[in-house]
């Protein structure tokens, strides 16, 4: 019976092994699947561009680009700040939800060097969950920690997104048809999804706590109050970010806001599907595309400042800030290895 024993309790994990089998072979499929989308996305992004960039005039783009006028690209800046200030209650408000208290200048420089990097690198997963890791385990934050406030700051993002989204595309649905040429009831229907699912994923995380688990790893989502701070936040970043590109864009363009929101979200989602580093490529298609009835040297122009201001200045800053925040730790424990024991200098 005791020889018996030890095998009757192997069977059940050889089983589960190769019943794990199809469905790791299903999850291998949909990465391959996925990252081929993502890749012909890309390429097919790549292609259009080329295709309407090159028949632009250089010596008119210059022009274009050095164009603007101070008042444009001192507003650019100053939304472009309003933007990343935004970002940091992205983890302000998932620290609150994992009930953790960090001092609000390390949740900044988490949260804002976290997001220049991952903007520009890509890959925000790794990138922002490096970056985020390196800062606040010095906090005392586990890996899942960082990759709990990671997530719930990624749902922060999306749920601002769907929410203008569905805003613009209900509110502005006529003027979408004109500009990109496409069906006001279709736009409507968009607009409808969008804003459904923002009021689907409230009543839903109402009801009662709503808890996450992939493969042992748990994830307790905010409840209602903090899920209407989420949507709210994220929805006024959105609207920041996209405010930096409208004020670049060349007068007389006759797009309201509101029409141009739903553009400039279209334009980040497939950026994002793409995983390029920022969208680089797929959103300037996009955003050209969308306003092929207007010159190109100007808005391409525009979309190049836009990169200047939201991405590459911000990249850079925030490659300083880390490297000032990782000298002053190394300062702070040389410091630390060179002050005399207390227990010798009493013996003294």
């Amino acid at each position: 019976m005791n020889d018996l024993s030890p095998h009757r309790a192997s069977a059940p994990d050889m089983s589960s092994a190769e019943a794990l089998h199809p469905k790791e072979r299903r999850s291998r499929r949909f990465a391959w699947i996925g990252m081929a989308a993502s890749v012909l996305l890309f390429g097919a992004s790549i292609v259009v561009l080329w295709h309407i960039v090159s028949g632009i005039d250089v010596n008119e783009l210059k022009a274009a680009f050095t164009a603007a006028s101070l008042r444009q690209i001192g507003l650019a800046v100053l939304l472009t700040t309003v933007s990343y200030g935004l970002l940091t209650c992205y983890d302000a408000i998932a620290l609150k939800q994992l009930k953790l208290h960090i001092p609000y200048r390390t949740t900044a420089l988490a949260s804002f060097t976290s997001y220049a990097v991952s903007f520009t690198l890509g890959f925000p997963l790794l990138t922002a969950g490096t970056v985020r890791y390196w800062i606040y385990a010095s906090k005392g934050l586990s890996a899942g920690r960082v990759a709990s406030l990671t997530v719930i700051a990624g749902v922060t993002f999306w749920l601002g997104m769907a929410l203008v989204l569905g805003w613009s595309m209900l509110g502005q649905a006529e003027a979408l048809a004109n500009l990109v040429y496409t069906n006001m009831r279709l736009n409507q229907l968009v607009g409808l999804g969008a804003a459904g699912s923002v009021v689907a994923y409230l009543a839903w995380v109402s009801v009662k706590r709503r808890v996450v688990k992939i493969q042992g790893w748990r994830l307790d989502l905010p409840g209602f109050r903090l899920s209407v701070a989420q949507i709210l936040i994220g929805a006024a970043d959105v609207c920041a970010g996209a405010g930096v590109l409208f004020v670049l864009l060349p007068g007389g363009h006759n797009i309201s806001f509101e029409t141009f929101l739903a553009v400039y979200i279209f334009a980040v989602m497939l950026g994002v599907a793409s995983h390029a580093p920022g969208g680089l490529g797929v959103f300037e298609a996009t955003i050209l595309l969308a306003l092929s009835s207007y010159p190109r040297e100007p808005v391409l122009g525009a979309l190049l400042l836009y990169r200047l201001c939201y991405y590459l200045i911000p990249f850079v800053v925030a490659l300083a800030f880390l490297g000032a925040y990782e000298v002053r730790n190394r300062i702070r424990s040389s410091r630390g290895a060179f002050r005399p024991d207390e227990s010798e200098s009493t013996s003294d």
